[in-house]
């Protein structure tokens, strides 16, 4: 089909070719103008012999130039013109041709020239008795002037002179688009939507939705306003509207103010029978505000993906705004169903543990089946794709400074924490777990007006759990942990922790990671009185901040040793408020053994004495803990009582405490100790690898 495109086009320019040289026969003697007229017969000649032997010898029906002539209404005369000033592209004699005419060398058919062609039509029409019809120079200043192709962009007057000394030109890269060739102009950065991805029939069932599928239908003049924060979401609904309305796209990255810009947008699309799509990247490094595009050069329907804020239409078109969600449980199964269909029964289980949006689930999708290609020999029927691992990674180019995302193995046994603590965060978790089955399959979301997401506050002192329960969280949700530190994303610049949290969140959506805020009470301090710029400015952060969490429908964990100092705001819209006190006696027991391996401990140990004794967080008994086991590698033997305690000593120095001593040791615990340790071959240590043991351990 494209071969008969392509030498059709040739056919009609061909046919122009021979009434130019027509024109040079009657106004060129031989000796001046023989040898051009020459070319330009046999030149044409041959372009109509090819066509002829095409296969399917009847011209192609609907072609790039009869799309354009249609979408632009442009004349009879106006497709001559275009088709003159095409034909030095066309083969490089003509443009040679063209160069010996042109009386500035040009290798384009002047205007002069031009208007020769339409007195010789004007006259041959008075011939045949049609005066009235025949187009005349005035005709011709009109159309060249203020015509339809010239309006659109598709002719252009250029170079230097008077007026019919100017050259006839084409748009960038028209020509050869009407061959039928994929061409883009350089103003036209590609923009690749992809195929269309499943799991939007629910989305294109909305009212918004259906209204922009018939302003496609239509082809009136109209914006079709996407916003969507991630362009790839942008671009997929924009896919599925196109498909929706039986529509192509022609998508190009452009500047949005341009006219010439937009009007070759326009063209490229209307040859292709495309509906234009804009993409607009979100301004960076502070720049100025929204852009209006130049959209008087585009005849119908302009669909514009573009983030939030950063296009402002016009008043001179009709404007209407898709939304870019929600996209129920239902859908997002049929996502991972159509992404993994070697694994459909996963797909509840993968809605449910990663909620993303369908097309960054076709994005994984790709990921996983190319890691599987690259170890063939790993995968196994019915195991379950690494989908965790997938998004990890593709996430790991966009993470921040300052921002880790890691994969979490603490599990419940770890955390030491009981009574109405622990039955909150296990609380938090089953909501996250059956979120979807509550809020969509129970329609608890528009009966309640629930909202999605999960937001926990750990409050306490330093070291009694925090982190480590949000690590638990995130892996008994099975989601990878992004944790991030609130003292290194506050900025003495104006919008910078806007940005950088914004940023932060970003991530934590397209993983569906567990969100670690570390340091709260640095963003969500109580907002205060407006004494200042800076007061101001850093009360309209806690405002932005608080409503990005609210937007976030992920699991939010935000820690903070200060609550006092939380923004009551921010409190109210907590699901849960865990408060992490200091453990008891017993806890902090359980943590001495959960830290210690038996297997380790010298007989002289006693656990229950150190718990007893230093009444402090669990984080200084992780510490204490982890540097005695160094002491007692260096000294070449086991994890002595003494080893502990000058570890706990030291915690105490870092914290600036007085230290209570060392621990009693109870009754005839030396006796019982040294024969407990000659019954038990688990304290046969080895020797360091310098053989060296202590004087103790030689006794």
């Amino acid at each position: 089909m494209s071969e008969r495109i392509s030498r059709d086009l040739s056919r009609r320019a061909a046919e122009v070719a021979v009434r130019v040289a027509d024109l040079l026969e009657n106004l060129c003697s031989e000796e001046a103008g023989g040898e051009s007229v020459a070319f330009l017969r046999d030149w044409a000649a041959s372009a109509a012999q090819r066509a002829a032997a095409t296969p399917g010898a009847h011209p192609p029906a609907d072609t790039p130039l009869d799309r354009l002539v249609h979408r632009f209404g442009l004349g009879s005369l106006e497709t001559e013109l275009l088709l003159f000033a095409g034909l030095p592209e066309e083969h490089e004699g003509l443009a040679r041709t063209f160069r010996t005419m042109h009386p500035g060398g040009a290798p384009h058919p002047s205007v002069g020239l031009a208007g020769l062609l339409t007195d010789c039509a004007a006259r041959a029409a008075a011939r045949g008795g049609v005066r009235a019809q025949a187009p005349d120079r005035v005709a011709l200043r009109r159309l060249l002037h203020e015509g339809p192709a010239v309006r659109a962009g598709v002719l252009a007057l250029t170079g230097e002179g008077p007026f019919h000394e100017r050259s006839l030109t084409l748009a960038d890269g028209l020509w050869e688009a009407l061959h039928g060739h994929p061409v883009r102009p350089a103003a036209l950065e590609e923009a690749d939507p992809g195929p269309p991805v499943a799991g939007l029939d629910g989305w294109l069932e909305l009212p918004e939705t259906a209204r922009a599928v018939a302003a496609l239908r239509s082809r009136d003049p109209r914006i079709l306003l996407v916003g969507a924060r991630d362009e790839t979401v942008g671009l997929s609904r924009c896919a599925a509207l196109a498909r929706a309305a039986g529509l192509g796209l022609f998508a190009a990255r452009t500047r949005p103010e341009d006219p010439r810009a937009m009007g070759l947008l326009g063209l490229h699309a209307a040859v292709r029978d495309a509906v234009p799509l804009l993409v607009v990247a979100a301004p960076e490094g502070g720049a100025a505000g929204p852009v209006t595009p130049a959209v008087a050069r585009i005849p119908g329907p302009l669909l514009v993906c573009a983030a939030p804020g950063t296009v402002r239409p016009g008043p001179h078109r009709p404007v209407l705004t898709v939304p870019v969600g929600p996209i129920g449980t239902a859908d997002r199964r049929t996502a991972w169903r159509a992404a993994l269909p070697e694994a459909p029964e996963q797909a509840p289980r993968l809605a449910a543990r990663h909620p993303l949006d369908p097309a960054l689930t076709a994005q994984v999708a790709l990921d996983v089946h190319s890691r599987a290609a690259l170890a063939p020999g790993a995968a196994q029927d019915g195991a379950v794709p690494d989908v965790a691992g997938a998004i990890r990674a593709r996430a790991g180019a966009l993470l921040p400074p300052g921002v880790d995302l890691v994969g979490p193995r603490a599990r419940w046994p770890r955390l030491v924490l009981g009574g109405e603590a622990d039955g909150q965060l296990r609380d938090a978790v089953a909501r996250l777990r059956h979120q979807a089955l509550v809020l969509d399959d129970w329609r608890l979301l528009e009966e309640a007006r629930a909202a999605r997401g999960v937001r926990l506050l750990l409050t306490g002192p330093p070291g009694t759990g925090k982190s480590l329960a949000a690590e638990v969280l995130a892996t008994e949700a099975g989601r990878d942990l992004l944790v991030v530190d609130g003292s290194e994303l506050v900025s003495k610049y104006i919008g910078e922790t806007e940005k950088n949290l914004a940023a932060c969140f970003e991530v934590a959506e397209r993983t569906q990671a567990v969100f670690l805020l570390d340091e709260a009470d640095a963003l969500f301090a109580a907002r205060t009185e407006v004494s200042g710029a800076n007061d101001r400015f850093a009360n309209m952060e806690t405002a932005y901040l608080l409503q990005r969490l609210d937007r976030f429908d992920g699991l939010a964990v935000l820690t903070t040793n200060l609550r006092q100092n939380i923004d009551a705001a921010f409190i109210r819209r907590m699901d849960f408020v865990v408060e992490f006190p200091l453990p008891d006696e017993a806890g902090r027991h359980r943590m001495w053994e959960l830290h210690l391996p038996r297997a380790l401990l010298h007989a002289d140990v006693d656990l229950a004495g150190l718990a007893q004794h230093y009444p402090v967080p669990g984080g200084w008994i992780r510490n204490a803990a982890i540097g005695a086991a160094f002491r007692a590698a260096d000294d070449g033997g086991a994890v002595r009582q003494g080893h502990l305690v000058d570890a706990m000593r030291r915690e105490y120095g870092k914290a600036a405490r007085p230290f209570p001593g060392e621990p009693a040791a109870p009754a005839g615990a030396g006796a019982d100790r040294r024969a407990a340790r000659a019954l038990d071959p688990a304290h046969d240590f080895p020797a360091p690898a310098n053989g060296r043991r202590t004087q103790k351990e030689s006794s």
